[in-house]
């Protein structure tokens, strides 16, 4: 084993005697919020590029408001909206500026529809002469601004609306939009979990047209949620969810024009997916990128409004997948920037607006982990990487031409950094695993810290009461590579004492759980175990990111065959190791997490002694097509891949004790990956425990939800571990 270096949750302010760190960690303290760490709003910076706002809420007089603040000194220096100045609105939860900031939306009484989908009653408000006005007598989705701001869009029961604010006046484009068949300017639920967006609509640069995507969802198959409630008697939930091999919405790409009302329909070819439209600098040229339904090939489609012409401008192929992202950037040229992982890693490519390859702007061996934007004045662009590390995070500059690349961040560990409209400052958040989070402002020259905003140090003050043990970073060679990992010893740690062992895993495609930065929740859950004899430990096996393609996509086609593989033989190694008993080790996970924990039981079964799956899939057959085929093509052309290596098939093999837990209200992974599993597991006549959660979704959470699931987590490994 080769380690490369220790890192220590213990700071240097937390050295206190062990004899004073006599405070244990409990599920009430985690689930309570006392190791909550302290951030910051999301913020919006003002176009001039020297001042940003921030939404805040004084808790004490339920006043909301929107205040604007300096970067230079970081003093508040006025309040653009105040719920003290509007009448009948008590509240609002979010904001959005009109292009040049003399209007702002503001969002009231938002309702979930699925993770990032929700509905609303939204206002304008004019900030010159502080006027308010209802956008809509009922709850709408995605409303957005025209550039001159005098018009609203937006979609209600599944149509597009424009608003004209100066007259007041509401506009319907589309009039076909109907509840599980046809959907206009948002996307369905597949294309918002697995594309991850939700408008799909876009303004051009000058007003005059709208872009949206039409969804044709007729023939896809419905799923229904028994939904529990407190009624007498339950109500069901019903939506299109096409699952891996079966029939996706059909899609359309169209352009209106307000002028003359006219609708046109762009023509694409292969267009099977449309996971992104975005008008470039030209008002009359639409860019689309479509992918076939393997998602191993996309075309970056530029169409002309005027001419009712489209043009392949840029095509990209590879023998697995490709992974859409949102980094596409239009120059005053109209060439543009374009992240790919064509050379083996993701890196930052330059084109010219007929597609022709400028030159690769970033290249090595570690990832472009985040694309922040181009600077036209400095002519440079600014980024994050892995290139200190693969569990690693800094941000960069580069010139466009590759040229004079710049670190601008100093500190090991995670840094992120938010950007001044006029990317003359950066605001840089900053974690390790010895540092809770802390925000600083940044000048973006150079990367110097000029301030510090917000620290984590009563945190840090109040750790020292509890005695936390070192989280180690080290690398596994296993199966022929050498695989990040963590481990948690407990305090006082005896290496000729036998500990028994969890692991914790994801490893989903492209995922990452070893990863030098601040712990949540679970690792507090997990300092709790430490401090009661358990040894835990994290490997990210092949399949997992940020190590190259090579790495990332060798799952291909065989989702939970090598990851299992890699977890299998770490167990083996660790078992070998004198202070773990090998006849103790469990594992854990949630989602692929749960998947691959079910797997490892059963492919395991003489390794693992215990294994909890949350909301696992335990069949790929019963999962979206979208993110299910990008990785194994459909069961129709993989049927070896998805039975050999999905656990609901190996339920003979169990030995040890298994938990299977989910919640009946998971629109994501559904409930039905349990039930089958546990039907699967009675006709094998396999004894194991499980527990249902009511009404919750994939993330088990409200109330005392994650506080019960946590305890009887705890309460299995004690007991079979």
């Amino acid at each position: 084993m080769k380690k490369y270096f220790i890192l220590s949750l213990l700071c240097t302010g937390l050295s206190a005697p062990l004899t004073a760190q006599d405070q244990q960690i409990t599920l009430e303290k985690i689930w309570d919020g006392t190791f909550r760490t302290e951030g910051m709003d999301v913020l919006h910076s003002m176009k001039n590029g020297k001042q940003y706002s921030i939404l805040n809420k004084d808790e004490a007089s339920e006043v909301t408001s929107v205040d604007k603040y300096d970067y230079s000194s970081l003093e508040k220096i006025g309040t653009i909206v105040s719920t003290e100045d509007l009448d009948g609105i008590p509240h609002f939860t979010s904001y959005t500026f009109s292009e040049d900031e003399s209007k702002v939306l503001l969002a009231t009484e938002m309702e979930s529809v699925y993770r990032h989908s929700k509905l609303g009653v939204y206002y304008m408000y004019d900030t010159e002469n502080k006027e308010t006005r209802k956008i809509a007598d009922h709850k709408i989705q995605e409303p957005t601004f025209s550039p001159d701001g005098n018009k609203v869009a937006f979609v209600f029961n599944n149509n597009i609306y424009i608003r004209d604010l100066e007259s007041g006046k509401t506009d319907q484009i589309t009039t076909d939009g109907e509840k599980n068949k046809i959907i206009n300017g948002v996307t369905d639920w597949v294309y918002e979990e697995e594309f991850a967006f939700v408008r799909a609509f876009q303004w051009n640069a000058t007003g005059t047209h709208i872009a949206y995507i039409k969804f044709d969802e007729s023939e896809v198959p419905e799923f229904s949620m028994d939904v529990y409630g407190q009624q007498l008697y339950p109500s069901r939930q019903e939506f299109k969810y096409p699952k891996a091999g079966e029939k996706n919405a059909e899609v359309s790409l169209f352009v209106y024009d307000l002028e003359s009302g006219a609708t046109e329909e762009v023509e694409l070819d292969n267009a099977y997916y449309i996971p992104r439209i975005k008008w470039t600098n030209n008002e009359n040229i639409l860019s689309a990128q479509v992918m076939n339904r393997h998602q191993n090939n996309l075309d970056l489609v530029f169409y002309n409004v005027e001419e009712n012409t489209s043009e392949v401008v840029l095509h990209e192929t590879d023998e697995a997948y490709i992974d859409v992202t949102d980094n596409l950037t239009f120059l005053e040229d109209n060439s543009f920037i374009w992240t790919s992982e064509k050379d083996g890693y993701n890196h930052i490519y330059h084109y010219g607006k007929n597609g022709k390859l400028i030159r690769q702007v970033t290249e090595g061996p570690w990832e472009v982990t985040r694309y922040y934007g181009y600077d036209e004045k400095t002519n440079r662009i600014f980024y994050q990487s892995v290139e200190n590390g693969s569990i690693n995070r800094d941000v960069y500059a580069i010139k466009l031409n590759g040229k004079r690349k710049q670190r601008l961040s100093s500190e090991e560990g995670t840094n992120s950094a938010t950007f001044s409209a006029d990317f003359s400052y950066f605001i840089n958040s900053f974690s390790s695993v010895g540092t809770p989070p802390r925000y600083t402002l940044n000048d973006a020259k150079n990367g110097k810290e000029l301030k510090e905003i917000v620290n984590n140090n009563t945190l840090l003050q109040k750790l020292e009461a509890y005695e936390l043990a070192e989280k180690e970073f080290s690398t596994l060679h296993i199966n022929g590579y050498d695989l990040n990992m963590w481990m948690i010893k407990p305090a006082g740690f005896d290496p000729d004492k036998k500990y028994p062992l969890l692991m914790f895993q994801y490893s989903g495609p492209g995922s990452q759980q070893v990863a030098n930065r601040w712990g949540g929740a679970n690792d507090y859950w997990y300092q709790m175990l430490a401090q009661q004899g358990y040894i835990v430990a994290c490997v990210d096996g092949r399949g997992t990111g940020f190590k190259g393609t090579a790495f990332k996509k060798m799952t291909y086609k065989e989702l939970g065959k090598y990851e299992v593989e890699d977890q299998i033989e770490a167990a083996k190694e660790f078992g070998e190791r004198p202070y773990i008993d090998a006849g103790r080790i469990g594992i854990w996970g949630w989602s692929y997490g749960g998947f691959m924990s079910s797997n490892c039981i059963l492919k395991g079964n003489d390794v693992f002694k215990m294994a909890i799956a949350v909301a696992p899939v335990t069949n790929w057959r019963f999962y979206d097509t979208i993110y299910t085929e990008r990785y194994m093509q459909t069961p129709q052309e993989n049927a070896s891949g998805y039975d050999d290596n999905s656990p609901i098939n190996h339920v003979g093999k169990l030995k040890g004790a298994y938990l299977l837990i989910h919640g009946t209200a998971d629109d994501n992974v559904h409930v039905q990956n349990t039930m089958r599993m546990v039907e699967a597991l009675v006709q094998a006549n396999k004894q194991f425990d499980w527990a249902i959660y009511p009404d919750k979704n994939h993330g088990i959470y409200g109330g005392n939800t994650r506080l019960h699931l946590y305890t009887k987590m705890t309460n299995f490994i004690k007991e079979n571990l």
